[in-house]
């Protein structure tokens, strides 16, 4: 049995709250209530039929029914909850227009949140309050990246898949000077003294870019020679950031250049990290694709057929893939089939229920009886079939590569296609 990735969750949650926030109610009637775990289901119904003899008073006549109906549909649905799930429960609810006045539909979202709901509250306003969702699809934890040399440095944070390059600074520090005689010591004295004003420099933009970070879990500094473990180890950088370092790694550039190199030699430092995470799960896909061991696929279609046969290991999906799977039954004999289509397909085929042809009766009346996102079906296909599913943010080369080169759908599998 497979279980669901935290990636899998966090992308379900993402598409929830980007749905949400699409939705507005006309007035002041959208109902947002979070529970938390420890909190007695009785405690909230309790609170819901107070707030629905307090919407009584409310003047505007439609805005009065369209706040009771959303209240008394909430009541309904967790009555037959007998306590909310262990990481609480989000629910989401209200009269959304569908085009002119009077097209309003009630509409109801229960949501169990991938971490702990902390916050028990009820809102009512003309859109729903998503802040506590966001909050869980921030990433927690951040790394400080620091890669310096006597020419140049450069800051990075790292927060998930996103490398923010935050400054990169030039020293001005001379190279060495070929004079001889006592005109090379003045030199020599110049350069250690300007090397020095560029370390201490350094440590100060360190102070200003990390120290007030809350959630800096370490910072790695990386370059070429000796530089590096100067500027950690002499005294320059202090505590607490000094003993916030996790690592000081050999580069063969310093500056922008030198933090990209330092997040690759970074790996068993961030190996909990999702940008080496989805690294590694790509190359391993690249790699079984290279050797030709016949244990990678790609493409929709194969994955779907390697799916049905149970010999899936792991897929990876794009996160920048946009498609929808949907069911289309024909009016006539009843024959469903399954199409992937492009949101510009989808909004062509709802405008057009005839445009395509039954292959079953030959009739041109068909209707989409049920779609879905492509992603979070894949991940319902694989959970099935006992399947991981990873999502892979495109902002990573790796990322790039699989949607541009494998149409955003690759899969590691159990064994080698005998056919």
């Amino acid at each position: 049995m497979s279980t669901t990735s935290e990636s899998f969750q966090r992308f379900k949650l993402k598409k929830v709250v980007d749905t949400l926030a699409r939705k507005k109610g006309l007035h002041t009637e959208l109902i947002t209530l979070y529970i938390p775990s420890e909190r007695q289901m009785s405690d909230v119904l309790g609170t819901l039929r107070t707030e629905y003899g307090t919407a009584t008073n409310i003047k505007s006549k439609s805005t009065r029914k369209n706040v009771m109906d959303a209240i008394q549909t909430v009541i309904q649905r967790l009555k037959i909850i007998p306590k909310p799930p262990p990481n609480g429960l989000a629910v989401f609810a209200g009269a959304i227009p569908h085009g002119a006045p009077g097209s309003e539909k009630m509409e109801i979202y229960l949501i169990e949140p991938p971490e702990p709901v902390n916050v028990y509250i009820y809102r009512c306003a003309a859109e729903f309050w998503l802040d506590p969702l966001r909050e869980m699809l921030t990433p927690k934890e951040s790394y400080g990246l620091i890669s310096i040399d006597r020419s140049a440095a450069s800051w990075a944070l790292l927060r998930g898949t996103n490398l923010n390059i935050i400054k990169t600074v030039k020293s001005g520090v001379m190279g060495k000077h070929r004079a001889g005689g006592q005109s090379q010591r003045r030199f020599e004295r110049l350069i250690e003294q300007a090397a020095h004003e560029f370390l201490t420099k350094s440590a100060e933009l360190t102070r200003e870019y990390f120290e007030e970070i809350p959630d800096l879990q370490g910072i790695i500094i990386g370059g070429p020679g000796f530089t590096k473990e100067t500027f950690a180890e002499k005294g320059y950088l202090k505590s607490p950031l000094k003993d916030k370092v996790l690592g000081i790694l050999d580069t063969a550039y310093a500056g922008e250049e030198g933090i990209r190199a330092l997040v690759e030699k970074s790996e068993d430092i961030l190996r909990n990290q999702r940008l080496i995470e989805e690294k590694r799960l790509v190359q391993r896909f690249l790699s079984e694709l290279a050797r030709d061991t016949g244990l990678a696929t790609y493409g929709e279609k194969q994955v779907r057929e390697a799916l049905d046969r149970g010999a899936v290991e792991l897929i990876l999906v794009s996160e920048g893939i946009d498609y929808s799977r949907i069911t289309v039954q024909c009016n006539s004999c009843g024959d469903t089939t399954e199409k992937t289509l492009t949101p510009d397909a989808l909004r062509e085929f709802e405008g057009k229920v005839d445009y395509q042809q039954c292959q079953k009766c030959q009739n041109q009346s068909l209707q989409i009886v049920y779609a879905q996102d492509i992603v979070e079906e894949l991940g319902e296909v694989a959970k099935e079939t006992g399947a991981e599913i990873e999502i892979i943010s495109p902002e990573t080369e790796e990322g790039k590569q699989l949607l541009s080169s494998f149409r955003g759908i690759g899969a590691i599998l159990r064994w080698a296609d005998q056919g």
